[in-house]
């Protein structure tokens, strides 16, 4: 969500540490701890990609946004000039129409100029690199809000029940089709053309293996809302006068200007109305509408719906209406994945996992453990045994195979990305999310480093890049991690993605205007290469996604770290040296096959029912044993 920097401040979780220079070695973990399983087995196996619409992929430049598709959103305040911005062009660096309005209208804030740009990205750009994801071997899409909407971001729905005119093929018809629509009556809700191309990208990916789930926004709507705007329009007298809070309505009589609660203050997100239970009736039964038509489309079966959803900001609406919602869902598709956005610490997630709620959770404490192991500075860096304490509550935090589901990420949009993550590892703890989340925006902090990462800060990218792909949990990139993309915190993590067919300007300016050595923007293929081939193993072998969670080593003192995933298909050596110099490390061995090493830059040899292994600094092999 958009603005996180307003979020409340969430306390810091306390772990028990191991003693420092212990080797531990925690209770085997697997599905066998878990009966009763509530949570999608296919969601086990996915390997996530997160897409951000807008930024993907130009697929039809016929349906870009026009200067009027854009009021409504951030900033505001009408520009003097406006056009679609050049997809390779240098990020910070203004175009001409940009220099005009800040001229113009005193835009001095680079802030405002991304807010208000759009590169075109579209779903027929999605469907155009489906290829590319299967590639890649992903087979499974979340996909950031798709609904009509002005802004880039599309958190400030206009409706649920349409797919933004501008991702499809003819806006202008759309829009004319829609307003013939009684909003409250699903009988009367026509199919656009935006709104059949989400169903051909739902079908062709379903084709291709690819699983498909939608952001769901459900706590607030935008200013351009046709409630709203109903709202704002006839006052007392409209029929969604009890689906927002309103504060006071009009009245020249009383002196009273109309105002409402707005989430986090934000006016341009005006909130629904909530009770006890959750959402009021108004938009509890227009959400469960929409849900039925997206899951279910033209009653035609659940198998040309979508496959589940992320719901944003889960925290801010009441148990009740998800527990409602969630018995929806899965009487339309029992085998629906939910997931939920609560960033917060574990025990405060926990209450949303029981069952009745959400299958998983993007899994930020898993991002901010790994940070602090692998790319915190030696002075604020954790152990390997407490390293593996944290991952240890973590997973026996979930409840029913949850752990397996939950989407184990690093970057998104509403963080800095992986790589710039590490460029300016330890400018603030991770895991206090307000203070990082505005830390990290360079847009507010001259001290943020924009340079692209260097080749040691990509080595330490691979090292947690095989932990996202080993560990228990879904793995999930966002989109470009896998080419080496950087960018600050928001808007600055939403850069276009880069494609080998666009010629892209060097990066050279500053978020100030000011001028640095330029950074070449292209594909690292080196790093896809790492990205592929970690994705492959995972996929072919089902240890890695099902298979059993056993800790073999968590040495201090040589600061390497080594897991076991166990299946009856096959046992697999996951092995971490996260010290700055080359390292021995020798494991019990008593098996008779020879061991094979899958991944790494590893010598390894069995010495008298020892397995031994040098690993070079900053370094992981996967070993097969079996």
């Amino acid at each position: 969500m958009i603005l996180r920097f307003l979020m409340k401040r969430f306390f810091q979780m306390s772990l028990l540490a191991l003693s420092v220079n212990a080797i531990a070695v925690t209770q085997a973990y697997s599905q066998d701890n878990n009966k009763n399983e509530f949570v999608p087995q296919w969601a086990k196996k996915a390997v996530w990609y997160q897409i951000f619409p807008e930024r993907f992929r130009n697929g039809d430049p016929s349906n870009d946004p026009k200067v009027d598709d854009i009021k409504g959103a951030d900033p505001i305040k009408q520009p003097v000039q406006w056009r679609i911005h050049p997809w390779g062009s240098d990020w910070y660096e203004l175009q001409d129409y940009e220099r005009v309005n800040k001229a113009a209208n005193d835009e001095h804030e680079i802030s405002t100029h991304l807010l208000r740009r759009r590169y075109g990205g579209d779903l027929q750009g999605v469907i155009d690199k489906l290829d590319y994801l299967k590639d890649l071997g992903i087979n499974a899409i979340y996909l950031n809000p798709v609904f009509d909407s002005p802004s880039l971001h599309k958190y400030d729905a206009a409706s649920y029940h349409h797919i933004d005119p501008n991702f499809g093929p003819d806006p202008v018809g759309d829009r004319k089709l829609m307003a013939q629509e009684n909003p409250l009556d699903p009988k009367t809700w026509i199919w656009t053309k935006a709104d059949e191309l989400a169903l051909e990208l739902i079908d062709k990916a379903h084709q291709k293996g690819i699983r498909i789930i939608f952001d769901g926004v459900f706590n607030h709507m935008g200013i351009n809302s046709f409630a709203f705007q109903d709202l704002a329009k006839n006052q007392e007298n409209s029929d969604y006068k009890n689906w927002f809070t309103v504060i006071s309505f009009k009245d020249e009589r009383k002196g009273t200007e109309f105002d409402y609660q707005g989430w986090f203050g934000v006016k341009s997100l005006p909130e629904f109305k909530e009770d006890e239970h959750g959402l009021v009736t108004g938009p509890k039964q227009y959400v469960f509408a929409a849900t039925k038509r997206w899951m279910n489309p033209k009653g035609k079966g659940r198998e040309y719906g979508i496959d589940g959803w992320r719901l944003d900001v889960a925290y801010c609406i009441a148990h009740g209406f998800w527990k409602d919602w969630r018995q929806l869902v899965k009487s339309i598709n029992p085998e629906a994945y939910l997931t939920a956005e609560i960033v917060d610490t574990p025990e405060n997630v926990k209450p949303y996992m029981q069952g009745d709620e959400f299958d998983g959770e993007m899994n930020y404490n898993f991002a901010f453990t790994a940070a602090e192991f692998f790319f915190n500075p030696e002075k604020m860096a954790i152990s390997p045994t407490e390293f593996d304490s944290k991952l240890a509550e973590l997973r026996s935090l979930y409840p029913q195979g949850v752990a397996y589901v939950v989407q184990n990420l690093f970057g998104s949009h509403d963080s800095n990305r992986i790589g710039s993550h590490i460029v300016n590892r330890g400018i603030a703890n991770f895991r206090d999310w307000q203070d990082y989340f505005t830390t990290s925006q360079a847009v507010i902090n001259p001290d943020y480093k924009v340079s692209k990462p260097t080749s040691y800060d990509l080595q330490l990218q691979r090292l947690f890049t095989l932990l996202q792909m080993t560990y228990v949990g879904a793995p999930m990139l966002y989109y470009g991690d896998e080419v080496g993309m950087w960018g600050a915190n928001d808007p600055d993590s939403r850069k276009p993605m880069i494609w080998s067919d666009i010629k892209y300007q060097a990066e050279r300016y500053n978020p100030d205007g000011s001028v640095r050595s330029p950074d070449k923007v292209t594909i690292n293929t080196s790093l896809k290469q790492t990205y592929k081939q970690l994705i492959a193993i995972r996929n072919a072998n089902p240890a890695l996604s099902i298979g059993s969670y056993k800790t073999m080593l968590a040495d201090d003192t040589k600061n390497v770290f080594v897991f076991e995933r166990e299946h009856h298909t096959g046992t697999f050596w996951v092995l971490f040296n996260n010290s700055t110099e080359n390292q021995e490390i020798s494991l019990s061995y008593l098996k008779s096959k020879k061991p094979d090493l899958l991944y790494g830059d590893a010598d390894y040899t069995v010495l008298d029912k020892e397995l031994v292994v040098n690993l070079v600094a900053k370094s992981g092999a996967i070993i097969r044993v079996n």
